[in-house]
């Protein structure tokens, strides 16, 4: 994936995920059908390999090499599956909740990719667990997936919209900065 990068100043934060106005019911749509939808890797070693050399770059901050592995299957399945990079998803995991599984922002966003819990309801599964790592990874995923088509592939106003920032800057250049700093070949 190519990306088109804007980087500006950084202007105040805004709170992670912020929920819409109006819930647009085509992501409310692409939400319900991906929650039921499931991924694999199709090349195994590329695969291996984009595992090995990840698993390094995550080390510090995932120790525990069985919950690394884990994780980084997941984000490969799902970002892949949504028609991600991987890496913009590891990074942007990075910034929304620093790898920590059970994070909670301030406006109440959950977990690895800071999913706001409305969504469970929006869309019908109110026993989805925001907490579990598929489960989130599969919305957020799912959701900057939704994002990047809705603004024609333009990466850095996915990224505002995701964090509901749209029209400003320094989350999306949080986010690039992630991603040349850690997770982009060297």
């Amino acid at each position: 994936m190519a990306l088109g990068w804007a980087l500006f100043a950084s202007t105040p934060a805004h709170s992670a995920a912020a929920q819409p106005e109006a819930v647009d019911p085509a992501l409310r749509q692409a939400l319900m059908s991906a929650v039921k939808d499931s991924a694999t890797f199709s090349n195994r070693f590329e695969a291996e390999v984009w595992l090995l050399d990840m698993s390094t770059r995550l080390q510090r901050l995932m120790p525990d090499v069985g919950r690394r592995m884990a994780l980084l299957k997941t984000v490969h399945a799902e970002a892949s599956r949504a028609g991600l990079d991987p890496q913009v998803v590891l990074s942007l995991i990075q910034v929304e909740s620093a790898f920590q599984r059970f994070a909670v922002s301030s406006a109440g966003a959950i977990g690895l990719m800071q999913i706001m819990p409305f969504w469970i309801d929006e869309i019908g599964r109110p026993d989805d667990n925001l907490f579990d790592m598929r489960t989130n990874l599969r919305y957020g995923c799912t959701i900057l997936a939704f994002y990047l088509d809705k603004e024609n592939g333009d990466l850095t106003r996915a990224l505002a919209r995701y964090n509901g920032s749209l029209g400003e800057y320094w989350y999306p250049s949080r986010v690039a900065s992630a991603l040349q700093a850690r997770w982009y070949a060297r």
